[in-house]
């Protein structure tokens, strides 16, 4: 029997604020197998970024984590020090952010910045640091990445820049890489690019993405399981193509409703009716009752996590499965 390369169980990250506690993580519980693609979707605010960050122990005051479990190859993270959690980021698990000119330092070269991330988890001879610094940069798909290297940040276009963070994420060979919305800057063409360089990457390497996005259309084309988080909490999570095909939560039908491709030529988007809770004031019982079609006093009370066939889900009134015929 195989273990999860991660496993987190009831994670609660919480901002202490002057207008209140902002419950941005609230219970979350998610596994990771080895090789395995796991989508985190919801609107902004729903706490999917949160959970990364944490995840990473990345959270700055006034946030922190309350409570839960974070295990990663049988290694509780949560009881790690400050410093024996650094030694783990970047070696054992690693982030690839939103924004790489925002993990870019401008005015070094890229070859300087790989380097400098290859020599702070061991020792390794100039050649052999600059070796596999390329060796990376050749599989994200950077053209003569020999000559490139020596380049400044600027030098490169957006989808480049991109590609030189997920390569830096890959130095060390990581279990688990977390993208934070790694191609929503990115025009669709790129982006596509991108999403199939990290199927192959994972299927080459063995190593573990949580995918972050607030688009379900760009998580399915990379992820193997889709869990969808709202308030806080993930509230559907099962196979990629089996959720898509089949939502019980209203709020992830929601979310496929009001893709672009969904709707007619020449006809109104789709939307959910209402705007996401304040996560300083979240709604008693059901956090998505307020903005639900299908709401009533039973939803005054939270919901029970159901499970059935690997899928899960958190409604009192789910939808009813497709026929299968």
């Amino acid at each position: 029997m195989t273990h999860p390369v991660l496993s987190v169980s009831d994670l609660a990250t919480h901002f202490f604020t002057d207008a209140g506690i902002a419950r941005a993580v609230d219970g979350v519980s998610l596994t990771l197998d080895r090789g395995e693609v796991l989508g985190l979707v919801g609107e902004s605010g729903s706490g999917k970024s949160v959970t990364g960050f944490s995840l990473l122990g990345l959270v700055d005051p006034p946030g922190r984590i309350v409570r839960g479990s974070i295990r990663l190859n049988g290694t509780e993270l949560t009881d790690l020090s400050h410093g024996a959690l650094r030694k783990l980021r970047g070696l054992r698990i690693a982030m690839i952010f939103q924004d790489p000119m925002m993990t870019l330092n401008p005015v070094l070269t890229i070859a300087r910045q790989m380097t400098l991330a290859l020599y702070a988890h061991g020792k390794v001879s100039k050649s052999a640091a600059r070796d596999r610094c390329i060796e990376v940069l050749e599989t994200v798909g950077i053209p003569a990445a020999r000559d490139r290297i020596d380049d400044y940040p600027h030098q490169f276009s957006g989808g480049m820049r991109q590609r030189v963070a997920i390569a830096m994420a890959l130095l060390h060979k990581p279990d688990v890489i977390v993208a934070d919305e790694a191609t929503t800057a990115l025009d669709v063409s790129i982006q596509a690019q991108i999403l199939t360089e990290i199927r192959r990457l994972v299927q080459e390497t063995g190593t573990s993405f949580i995918w972050v996005s607030h688009d379900i259309a760009t998580v399915s084309m990379v992820a193997d399981r889709i869990a969808v988080m709202y308030g806080g909490r993930i509230v559907e999570e099962g196979p990629s193509r089996a959720l898509l095909r089949d939502p019980r939560h209203p709020y992830t039908r929601g979310l496929l409703d009001a893709l672009p491709s969904q709707a007619e030529p020449g006809s109104d988007l789709a939307q959910i009716d209402g705007v996401a809770p304040s996560l300083v004031n979240l709604p008693k019982g059901c956090v998505f009752a307020p903005r639900c079609p299908r709401r009533d006093g039973m939803c005054d009370a939270e919901p029970d996590l159901t499970t059935a066939s690997r899928r899960a889900w958190r409604c009192h009134h789910p939808l009813e499965p497709r026929d299968p015929t």
